[in-house]
């Protein structure tokens, strides 16, 4: 009869077979005895005085304030469930054998309405919906090794990822075992609403509604990212819409915006030539016009990007995105706190923050790339836009935040989008207003406050873009410098071991800037 050794280390109890290998004191090798910190029974004893056992344990989980389970040998699962007797204390079980839960072992799980993490080896695909809608966490250990393009490039390597899934991309020409995976992926996912493809072919789309439609898969809008011009590809389009309108599968072109501005100022130089009676009067309405529309589309452009964000932050679960970053973080690394930015990396893995500053356009989650050129042309999804979009200097330590951390973004004035209504900074009805002297930047790892003490314009320079200091002394000289350049003494204190935010973005002479500090 096979003996049962129940440990306990930290907040945790351990399941385990004893082996020849596993010390214990002599006197408990015959024997039913509870010790420091283990328990042996062997099964016959445990199956037969099973309330005397449900109680030995009862104890040890309020003594030692047990929160979860360690089952080495999942056979013992049933023993150890038995026994814990649905006790409200323990949330979490982790199976430490290397190999796919049985179905058995998930029902007996289920069973338990307390468990609310289970980190596991592998499992049946199909069970993840099952505890998913349970509300139950599930870890997997082993990833899923696709060798598609498709898989790969979606960073889909895990059932769970697989499964929540908001967003995918494509891109074309399909090999066969993308297909494949878009089709598997297609059977585990429940929350697909969007595909983004790299162009427009009607054969590689045709393939794509196939599979979507084998699956039954509605609600999903499939986004073309091409400069369609022929009228025989449109039409083609429109009769894809027509055909698959009754499984709510829409396809929608996203034209690149030199495209779009080519071929407005194609239309421009025909007008005028058609028109060249009336050519100062159109040129002066031709650039009223353009402006308007420019704004209007960058306007547009901007607040759909923001309804997208805002849409995935209120869908996501961010309790389960902040446990899933966390879970493979080291002991010393710092831990993701703010799930409403953390949603967003699904979209951008590039995300760092969200800023929001008082009585200004300015609301935007923050990114980091490589350089800082390419967000100056690109926006928030990637795709070209001479708006660009908001971003952190790349030289700046995202994670424990520099000394001087310093956030970019373009003037559009006219329109007001990124940084465009920054300019009301430096009106003194604006800057004496209290509440608009706070600024709201928050990263991955904390919510964070900074007050205004300096605000300037200046020409064209780097003297105030230094993010690492040698010393006290070079930190405190460039802090009293910043601080002379402003047009109004704000009257704030600042030592050795204060951070700094410095917003920078185009002016009619140069530059303005905006540094804050940190306050909390």
């Amino acid at each position: 009869m096979k003996k049962v050794l129940i440990g306990i280390k930290d907040n945790a109890l351990t399941f385990k077979y004893k082996k020849s290998t596993d010390k214990i004191d002599n006197n408990l090798v015959n024997t039913n005895i509870i010790t420091h910190n283990e328990l042996v029974f062997n099964e016959e004893y445990i199956e037969e005085n099973k309330k005397i056992v449900i109680g030995f344990v009862r104890e040890l989980i309020d003594q030692y304030n047990i929160k979860q389970l360690i089952i080495k040998e999942s056979e013992l699962t049933f023993t150890a469930l038995d026994l814990i007797n649905n006790n409200d204390k323990v949330k979490a079980i982790f199976f430490r054998e290397e190999k796919q839960l049985s179905f058995d072992i998930c029902e007996k799980v289920l069973t338990n309405k307390h468990i609310r993490i289970i980190n596991c080896y592998n499992m049946p695909p199909y069970m993840l919906e099952c505890f998913d809608q349970r509300g139950i966490k599930t870890e997997s250990r082993s990833e899923i090794m696709f060798t598609s393009s498709f898989m790969q490039g979606n960073n889909l390597l895990q059932y769970s990822k697989i499964f929540y899934k908001l967003s995918v991309r494509i891109e074309f020409p399909l090999k066969n075992q993308d297909l494949e995976d878009f089709k598997i992926f297609c059977r585990i996912n429940k929350y697909l609403r969007s595909i983004h493809v790299n162009k427009y072919s009607k054969s590689e789309l045709d393939k794509i509604i196939c599979i979507l439609k084998e699956e039954k898969i509605k609600n999903i809008k499939i986004y073309v990212h091409d400069n369609v011009n022929k009228e025989s590809d449109i039409n083609s389009l429109k009769k894809l819409n027509n055909k698959h309108k009754h499984s709510k599968i829409k396809i929608e072109l996203k034209y690149s915006d030199t495209y779009l501005k080519d071929n407005l100022f194609k239309q421009v130089v025909v007008n005028v030539l058609k028109v060249c009676g009336l050519l100062t009067f159109f040129l002066v309405t031709t650039f009223i016009s353009y402006v308007l529309i420019s704004n209007y589309r960058a306007m547009k452009r901007v607040n759909k990007i923001k309804a997208e964000i805002n849409e995935v932050v209120e869908k996501t679960d961010s309790t389960k995105v902040i446990e899933e970053l966390n879970k493979e973080k080291e002991e010393n690394e710092p831990l993701v706190s703010n799930g409403y930015v953390a949603s967003l990396l699904q979209l951008n893995p590039q995300t760092v923050g969200w800023i929001n500053v008082n009585n200004t356009n300015i609301d935007y989650p923050v990114v980091q790339g490589t350089n800082n050129k390419y967000y100056l042309d690109h926006n928030f999804n990637f795709e070209e836009d001479r708006d660009g979009w908001v971003y952190m200097d790349y030289r700046d330590d995202a994670v424990n935040l520099s000394k001087n951390t310093i956030i970019y973004a373009h003037n559009r004035y006219y329109s007001g989008v990124m940084f465009g209504s920054l300019y009301k900074a430096a009106y003194k009805s604006w800057y004496t207003n209290k509440e608009n002297q706070i600024i709201k930047f928050d990263t991955l790892y904390g919510e964070h406050k900074w007050r205004i003490f300096s605000i300037y314009n200046t020409p064209v320079t780097s003297d105030y873009l230094q993010v690492k200091f040698d010393s006290d002394e070079e930190w405190l000289m460039f802090i009293q410098s910043l601080k002379q350049k402003s047009i109004y003494d704000f009257g704030v204190s600042i030592n050795v071991n204060d951070k700094i935010l410095t917003l920078s973005t185009c002016a009619p002479k140069g530059r303005l800037v905006v540094h804050a500090v940190m306050i909390e």
